[in-house]
């Protein structure tokens, strides 16, 4: 699947364009920051081939023609969680745990295990919030993971998960992220961010940590010279507004640490879940958003597409809206979406198969490590 994003200098040139559009146009060109005025300008009028050219031109400003990937695989310790957003179809109440999965420290160990002749550089921890999973069983096997590899990057926890760990083992943040680091945690990943904003998070994930909290644990890592991600949930009941409120408190951190690795856009997925009546939205709705995101959000020079919930051909057009990342080979079967109904049943790809994806398009791909430093260029993009 391809797209041939229209040149920045035929947009400018269009006499018929909108005089707000052109502003906006102009400030892109410029790099001037948009304003939140701005963002939900282009949610409401920036048709799809207008803010594809805008993003590819602030996409090739800073990448290029270099998509970037790394080899990694997940762990996902349980999916029995006291949470219950309604948009989520993988966790299952702690009530009914006899239907879920919890792994021993054990089992996760045995799967990094499984990777020791392969050359993946990160392994991302990630799952349901199990009050028997506490901050001292994780840094046991944070510790255990670091001992038997100590060149596996260990990026792991959303700020959810940590949230109640701390607040279980009565530390702040600082504390218990200064107690994860010195066993070996690295980074943090982006989720549970959902939509910041109250009117939509009291809707679909009440009871837990609100976007005061989870902008909290980001902040303390960076201090703490972790980086992490940032991800929002999108195309369920928020509105335009929404998603550049989201958007500009995530630019705003940025702009105060520098620690945010990337930008995720996560599509809502509405499979055997308490939102099952909320349509999804359209695959041009997904490029807007991730071409409008590319704009905005200009402080984050990674924007990156989760291809095992996007799809594989829906991540490879994203790559002409602003796109520089399609995420990991993820040599396992990652459940989080997979049960959503994300259009990738098995999430797995080879190095080989991303990297043909990649060059499909005119892209060269660049295996990166989880700070995106470049470990190998390869092949060039096809002509």
């Amino acid at each position: 699947m391809t797209h041939q994003p229209i040149p920045i200098e035929v947009v400018l040139a269009n006499p018929t364009l909108d005089k707000k559009l052109r502003t906006i146009a102009e400030k892109v060109v410029h790099q001037t920051r948009l304003s939140e005025e701005d963002g939900i300008l282009l949610f409401e009028k920036g048709e799809l081939g207008f803010v594809g050219a805008l993003a590819n031109h602030v996409r090739e400003r800073l990448h290029g023609n270099t998509v970037y990937f790394n080899r990694n695989f997940h762990i996902e310790p349980t999916n029995v969680c006291i949470y219950t957003c309604n948009f989520c179809s993988y966790s299952r109440q702690y009530k009914h745990r006899d239907d879920g999965w919890e792994l021993t420290k054990e089992q996760m160990l045995n799967m990094v295990k499984k990777y020791d002749d392969q050359p993946v550089t990160e392994v991302h921890i990630v799952g349901g919030v199990h009050p028997k999973m506490n901050l001292e069983f994780f840094c046991e096997l944070i510790q255990d993971i670091n001992t038997h590899r100590p060149d596996l990057h260990i990026k792991g926890f959303t700020a959810v998960e940590l949230d109640y760990m701390f607040r279980k083992a009565k530390l702040s943040n600082e504390e218990g992220l200064a107690k994860m680091k010195a066993a070996g945690l690295q980074s943090l990943p982006g989720g549970g961010a959902e939509i910041f904003h109250p009117e939509v998070r009291e809707k679909i994930c009440a009871d837990k940590v609100d976007a005061a909290g989870w902008l909290d644990i980001h902040a303390t890592a960076h201090r703490l010279g972790m980086h992490s991600n940032a991800t929002m949930l999108y195309g369920h009941i928020e509105n335009y507004q929404h998603r550049v409120d989201h958007m500009s408190r995530l630019r705003n951190l940025q702009d105060q640490t520098g620690g945010f690795n990337c930008f995720i856009p996560l599509k809502f997925r509405n499979m055997d879940n308490d939102m099952s009546h909320v349509p999804e939205v359209s695959i041009i709705e997904d490029m807007r958003l991730y071409a409008i995101s590319r704009i905005f959000m200009d402080n984050f020079k990674n924007l990156k597409a989760y291809w095992p919930m996007l799809g594989r051909q829906q991540a490879q057009l994203s790559l002409a809206f602003g796109v520089n990342d399609l995420d990991g080979t993820i040599d396992d079967t990652t459940k989080i979406y997979s049960m959503a109904g994300s259009e990738e049943q098995t999430p797995a790809m080879s190095t080989e198969e991303l990297c043909d994806l990649i060059t499909a398009v005119g892209k060269v791909p660049v295996e990166r490590d989880t700070l995106y430093n470049s470990i190998k260029v390869y092949g060039e993009a096809v002509v």
